[in-house]
């Protein structure tokens, strides 16, 4: 039984309990809240913004990972790529230095072939790209664009965010014939495509088209 002297202190007890509800209860939301990666706009500084430059994974064979699903018997992949892909957004892609306004790269600059973090390609098996044999390993690659040709350089400086050359640190180049396309594409693009000799790496950006053959040692 509850005296009067009680009801003071009951309702002192059953305040603290229904503050201390309400606290896990704010406290689990938070939580979830910040779990939750929902598109937002980038301009939304409380919540999650969407990368302008998205990542993308590529593989050979083409979709490796959801065929490895279907298949118990598939090895490693032959490579994959990994690169971020920037936007045209309205600018000149490649320019040569007279251009000093609205463009994104002058030719004969080096170029970390993507955005964000530098383009990372690993070859699951030695292989010969261009006369030139390369390493079985993981290199991130750049590249030097002029009008009609890339050089693509690979190099082991692994793990860095945009480009800090170490030319140390260069294992291989090769060079790339360009070629102009009726297309305008406005991500930066990579693909890879089966050949008799290997695969291709495809790269298109804008109306421009590189092809790089890797042959399989």
């Amino acid at each position: 039984m509850i005296n009067n002297k009680s009801f003071p202190v009951f309702g002192l007890l059953l305040f603290s309990c229904f503050l201390f509800s309400c606290q896990q209860k704010e406290n689990k939301n938070t939580a979830e809240n910040k779990n939750m990666r929902i598109p937002v706009s980038v301009n939304d500084s409380i919540t999650l913004s969407i990368d302008k430059s998205p990542m993308d994974m590529i593989y050979f064979p083409v979709d490796y990972p959801q065929k490895k699903m279907d298949s118990s018997n598939m090895g490693n992949p032959k490579a994959r790529l990994i690169y971020s892909r920037p936007q045209k957004k309205g600018r000149i892609i490649f320019a040569d230095s007279t251009v000093t306004q609205n463009f994104i790269q002058h030719y004969g600059q080096e170029w970390r072939l993507g955005a964000n973090e530098s383009t990372e390609v690993e070859f699951f098996t030695d292989v010969t790209i261009n006369g030139q044999k390369l390493a079985q390993g993981r290199y991130i690659i750049y590249c030097i664009p002029y009008a009609y040709k890339w050089v693509i350089v690979f190099n082991d400086n692994l793990f860095s965010w945009g480009l800090h050359v170490d030319k140390t640190k260069d294992v291989m180049k090769i060079e790339l014939p360009v070629t102009k396309t009726d297309k305008s594409i406005e991500f930066l693009t990579m693909a890879f495509q089966e050949a008799a000799y290997g695969y291709n790496l495809l790269i298109e950006w804008d109306d421009i088209k590189v092809l790089m053959p890797v042959n399989f040692n």
